[in-house]
């Protein structure tokens, strides 16, 4: 069993639970969790948007956290699991990064909430790297000799 990616999986897993419950929370949750004002004040006026969308977002993470659990041996293999945990792992770590990398020409990007959702989404994104890394050593590495 691969713990990495049970990890990894564990961790999307909760980003997925704790959209779910924004959603239930309503527009002081949208707020605290960063999701901007247009979100909030859609979520008072009863639009269905900002649910709409953070319920995909919910569901993109159940899927990623399927993936992880898969790779790490919890389940049966997905198709293209190589590969989707490759994609997985690049977002994670693109989004983690290069808000980061951004704030450091835009003063405007740096506010807490980029700076911990980044710092979240690294972790994410090495915690995948790592796993992907002892599932690609342990299936065997393509050899280009």
């Amino acid at each position: 069993m691969n713990l990495w990616l049970v990890l990894a999986g564990a961790l999307s897993l909760l980003a997925a639970a704790l959209h779910v419950a924004i959603i239930c929370k309503g527009p002081a949750w949208y707020r605290l969790f960063g999701a901007g004002e247009r979100m909030a004040t859609l979520a008072e006026q009863g639009k269905r948007e900002p649910a709409l969308i953070t319920a995909n977002i919910a569901l993109v993470l159940l899927l990623w956290a399927l993936y992880a659990f898969s790779g790490a041996g919890l389940l049966p293999p997905f198709p293209l699991l190589d590969w989707a945990l490759a994609g997985i792992t690049l977002i994670y770590l693109l989004r983690g990064v290069l808000p980061m990398l951004a704030a450091v020409f835009m003063p405007q990007l740096r506010t807490p909430f980029m700076w911990w959702s980044s710092l979240i989404c690294t972790v994410y994104g090495l915690c995948h790297a790592v796993g992907l890394f002892i599932l690609l050593v342990q299936s065997g590495l393509p050899r280009y000799d």
